[in-house]
């Protein structure tokens, strides 16, 4: 059910002049949130606007400068973690497994790809889920959907709607956050020992083999760069892992959205912008770097994660999430689908992105491997058009849900990767950019997606069946799908 409606068309975006945090209430809503008491929720939220920010926005600028390089095809961008984060997922050990996967993954990303990654984790706030019905059946019984931990609990006596979690979510991300800064801070990401970023359930031998020999490649490098003197100056023994969430639930966005002070960098190197293979648009609306030079010293900034992004279902361009998400410096991720028409794409960049800054937009791809081939094109076609820079990546997961006989959710591993796949080849053909992948996945041993090297069908899936929402690739398909990607990008097959 939508919520209230606007009195005037949404704005193209070209000012942000009547913008605020909370101008999407005057909008309509999709996947709206019925709170029994609104005094708990106004408590909840002004508990909220009191607290400090869990990210910055040098950070965020940080972030927008590495996506800008993924845009025009220098670096490479890797975006994973849980499909619905929960609160107890906030401990050292799920925290760690998680990072040292992606770690892994990346490493052999960069063996493929020949160039930097982007790291950004689905942690420290992925806590709301949209749901396509508002019940769901449990054993039998109909009650109110989980919807993530951030409004109600997945035990069946934890179905009602609980403001005093959107509390509880802000300091479960900060903890997760910190316990992730300590960790990099403390050389858990130090290139001269990728080694300690132990397999844990990858028992495979023919994995752990390539695994170890781009390892010792790049060891070997690493001596010899000692060896001629050559000075990293400690470049090596961290890296930068960003957070992000799909930003859904708006009332706690709008809490952690700030009016801060740009940092002084913000404006440092441009990166050069590539000529369109358009027409240049009048009056300046091109730009000739991928940040804004503009005399504003202020901006709103989202300070809940480095990175959000507007699903699939919340994207319409006069609704409530892309009036949110037109006003904040965050870079921001899109969902296209197989219901999202060029046009509609088109007029959502001009609505987000109005100054065309390269980078700021994500468009995160997700049709299926059915329906790749037909529509990624046309998408591509469109965007090109408008003279946008954007990162396009991939999202080979949610397009190939499918349910067994036995009403079990989970994906193919083969319907992931070949999407992909086509993904890759389709941008190189179109003279585009895959600019990188969207994953949902975990460090566990879960049996949750079939195939694999492993094997794994449809009545394997109970072995360890864990998610609270949509299946995960588990450590060894993730890093096996890495393999394959990268192969892709060497011309080998891995």
């Amino acid at each position: 059910m939508d919520g209230h409606v606007a009195n005037k068309a949404i704005s193209n975006g070209t000012s942000h002049s009547d913008w605020s945090p909370p101008s999407w209430r005057t909008k309509p809503i999709k996947q709206p949130v019925n709170y029994e008491d609104q005094a708990l929720v106004d408590k909840a939220t002004a508990k909220l606007r009191r607290l400090p920010p869990i990210v910055t926005p040098t950070e965020i600028w940080k972030l927008r400068r590495a996506l800008a390089e993924v845009a025009q095809g220098k670096a490479f961008l890797l975006q994973g973690g849980d499909c619905a984060e929960l609160f107890d997922y906030c401990n050292d050990q799920a925290i760690d497994s998680k990072v040292k996967l992606l770690l892994q993954m990346s490493l052999v990303l960069i063996w493929g790809g020949n160039k930097p990654v982007v790291r950004i984790a689905r942690m420290a706030g992925q806590y709301a889920k949209p749901r396509s019905s508002p019940m769901e059946a449990v054993d039998g019984k109909q009650m109110p959907s989980f919807r993530g931990d951030i409004l109600n609990g997945y035990p069946s006596d934890q179905r009602a709607i609980d403001p005093d979690r959107l509390v509880q979510a802000y300091f479960h991300s900060a903890a997760t956050l910190n316990y992730l800064r300590a960790q990099l801070a403390s050389g858990i990401a130090d290139l001269h020992n990728p080694m300690e970023w132990e397999l844990g359930h990858v028992g495979d031998p023919e994995l752990q083999q390539k695994y170890t020999k781009i390892v010792e490649s790049i060891s070997e490098s690493l001596r010899f760069m000692r060896t001629v003197g050559a000075d990293t100056a400690g470049q090596l023994e961290t890296v930068d892992l960003f957070t992000s969430h799909e930003g859904l639930l708006l009332e706690y966005e709008e809490a952690l959205t700030r009016k801060l002070k740009h940092p002084s960098n913000r404006n440092v190197t441009p990166t050069p912008k590539p000529a369109p293979k358009v027409s240049p648009l009048t009056g300046g609306a091109l730009l000739n770097s991928s940040i804004p030079q503009d005399p504003e010293t202020t901006g709103h900034y989202n300070t809940s994660a480095h990175f959000l992004w507007v699903g699939d279902r919340t994207r319409q361009p006069d609704h409530a999430h892309i009036e949110y998400f037109r006003g904040i410096e965050n870079p921001i991720g899109i969902k296209v689908g197989p219901t999202t028409t060029p046009a509609d794409l088109t007029r959502l960049l001009d609505i987000v992105d109005p100054r065309r800054e390269t980078g700021k937009v994500t468009l995160i791809t997700r049709y299926g491997a059915a329906k790749v081939a037909e529509l990624l094109p046309q998408h591509i076609a469109a965007v090109r058009q408008t003279g946008h820079t954007v990162v396009w990546q991939c999202d080979p997961m949610h397009g190939n849900t499918r349910s067994t006989t036995s009403g079990i959710k989970t994906r193919s591993f083969a319907a992931i990767f070949s999407e992909l796949a086509a993904a890759l080849r389709i941008h190189r053909e179109c003279g585009s950019i895959l600019g990188g992948v969207h994953l949902e996945l975990t460090g566990d041993a879960v049996t949750e997606c079939t195939g694999g090297s492993q094997g794994l069908q449809d009545e394997d899936l109970g072995a360890r069946y864990e998610t609270f929402c949509d299946p995960r690739l588990n450590e060894k398909q993730a890093l096996e799908l890495a393999f394959l990607v990268a192969g892709s990008q060497r011309g080998t097959e891995g």
